[in-house]
């Protein structure tokens, strides 16, 4: 399984490279939610040549998480953090957003059988939060608490929480790329009631960014992601995303010259110490999944 942890390294490092990407265009003018419209639309064009074949789900119900992931897993989760970022600190919503894998694994192990956790999962998890806070903060530990931006932020890891057991229940029975895609189109739909207008789009520095964001940061991440969650597991892939924070702040120091300090580096540490031996402790129950295949 060596290939599918390196996928979900990589998804996971692109995805931390969002924020650099987001901030550029919002320098430029574009809101948040235009910035993921215009990222799933582009998504939704590139994965749409790979995945043709069919158009709706086997059933209602099926269909129906469909909608729900595209809600959970992209407009609720994309305008909840949104709407907390205009009410508090981003350190704050950088943070709290990393709670999502510690809710997707107890979630999880309430609601399936054959993904339990271990101690050492759990130690390996509090030292990589422990990190993520070092590195969001970088040496500033002054908090300036809104309640309010505080709790939305939870609602939209929550909210990936539940979007991770949705994706886990249909990979199953319908392909990666047939997922992400329904994901990409229902997460169009239900964003387009927050706008009230589109903006110039001539900039070729907009075009780059919003290209990056669409189609290797969505439409390939994305799928790939979904094909790691298939392979390692929810709780296992999840996990990976503590070493979001650590992209985005590489990133941050090469492309925007901002300054790394040394509690940044310690939190670096933590982060990969902590997912090492979160992964390491993290299998899923085989042979509770052989006797239900059987």
């Amino acid at each position: 399984h060596i290939f599918y942890h390196l996928t979900a390294v990589m998804v996971v490092v692109v995805w931390g490279m969002t924020f650099i990407s987001t901030k550029v265009l919002i320098v430029h003018g574009l809101s948040p939610q235009e910035i993921f419209l215009f990222r799933f639309l582009l998504a939704y064009a590139a994965v749409c040549p790979i995945s043709f074949h069919r158009f709706f789900a086997r059933n209602l119900k099926d269909e129906l998480c469909l909608v729900g992931g595209g809600v959970l897993g992209g407009s609720l989760f994309f305008f909840l953090q949104n709407m907390a970022l205009g009410l508090t600190q981003a350190s704050n919503v950088s943070f709290i957003i990393c709670t999502a894998p510690l809710l997707t694994a107890v979630l999880t192990v309430l609601s399936v059988r054959t993904e339990k956790v271990s101690r050492g999962f759990i130690y390996g998890s509090i030292i990589a939060l422990l990190g993520v806070g070092l590195l969001i903060f970088n040496g500033s530990f002054i908090l300036r608490i809104s309640p309010l931006g505080d709790l939305l932020t939870l609602l939209a890891s929550l909210s990936w929480a539940f979007y991770s057991l949705v994706i886990r229940s249909l990979t199953r029975k319908y392909s990666p790329a047939f997922i992400t895609r329904k994901i990409f189109f229902y997460g169009i739909i239900t964003i387009l009631p927050t706008f009230l207008f589109l903006p110039s789009l001539l900039d070729s520095e907009v075009w780059s960014n919003l290209l990056f964001l669409g189609v290797i940061a969505s439409s390939a991440c994305y799928l790939l992601w979904n094909i790691v969650v298939k392979q390692l597991g929810t709780i296992q892939a999840s996990n990976y995303l503590y070493l979001n924070p650590l992209a985005t702040t590489v990133g941050a120091t090469i492309f925007l010259h901002e300054e790394v300090t040394p509690v940044a580096v310690v939190g670096i540490v933590l982060v990969l110490s902590g997912v090492y031996l979160a992964s390491k402790n993290s299998r899923p129950n085989y042979t509770a999944i052989k006797k239900q295949a059987d």
